[in-house]
């Protein structure tokens, strides 16, 4: 039985704590439950973090919050802004950061200090992602087989929205077809249809709000495994 930190609120924060991963080059890992691969491994400049109950079943990947530890002799009063790329759970903690995320909470020249540590109190909060000069990007993931599986991704995911389920076009039936959340952020279907491919996403936002967006022929007829599309969605 895992064992849940003891949830307290101050404002919009909430007091939990946090640990980090062991990384060879401080970067994320790109073997994250999300699926995410490289782009989980460099984005937000590896400040990224697994996350336990946050993780909520994969719709909480790609969220982004700030982390900000309790000790105020180590630890800046800004703390860290990270994105979820993984599922973890710790002693107790809500994050297991990335090894630059959890030093990037500290005060310059205290990282080694914060680290001995290996596990802090923190507060955190939801705040919203920003990808400056990026739109929503669809990657077709490397399990898929051309032309009979497609798994895709979400990429840059902006403002503070949960992508609740997507939908892929099917022309000779004019009718929207569920894909399956496989895990993570990862979607897929088996013999998806012949030529290019428009998507619909249901997303969740801040206010509440639930809406459905779309994204008109952003994977083309001839998809290749691996290869990111951009699209002209911008969430906010």
């Amino acid at each position: 039985m895992a064992l849940l930190p003891a949830i307290s609120y101050s404002q919009d924060y909430t007091f939990s704590r946090a640990t980090y991963y062991g990384s060879p080059d401080c970067l994320g890992t790109p073997s994250g439950a999300c699926g995410f691969g490289e782009y989980g491994r460099t984005v937000n400049d590896a400040n990224v973090a697994g996350v336990s109950r946050l993780y909520k079943n994969g719709t909480g990947c790609g969220g982004c919050y700030q982390v900000r530890c309790k000790a105020p002799n180590l630890c800046t009063d800004d703390g860290v802004n990270v994105v979820v790329t993984d599922y973890g759970e710790g002693d107790k903690t809500d994050f297991i950061l990335s090894p630059r995320a959890y030093a990037r909470m500290a005060h310059p020249n205290m990282a080694v200090e914060l680290i001995a540590y290996g596990v802090v109190d923190v507060e955190f909060r939801r705040i919203p992602c920003r990808y400056s000069g990026y739109k929503l990007m669809f990657k077709v993931h490397e399990h898929s087989r051309y032309p009979d599986y497609l798994a895709i991704i979400l990429l840059y995911q902006a403002g503070q929205n949960e992508i609740l389920a997507v939908e892929l076009w099917q022309e000779d039936c004019k009718e929207w077809r569920g894909m399956r959340r496989a895990y993570g952020a990862v979607w897929d279907m088996p013999n998806p249809p012949k030529g290019a491919i428009s998507l619909r996403f249901q997303v969740s936002g801040s206010a509440g709000v639930t809406y459905w967006a779309q994204a008109p022929n952003v994977i083309p007829s001839d998809w290749k495994a691996g290869i990111a599309y951009d699209s002209t969605v911008q969430l906010s």
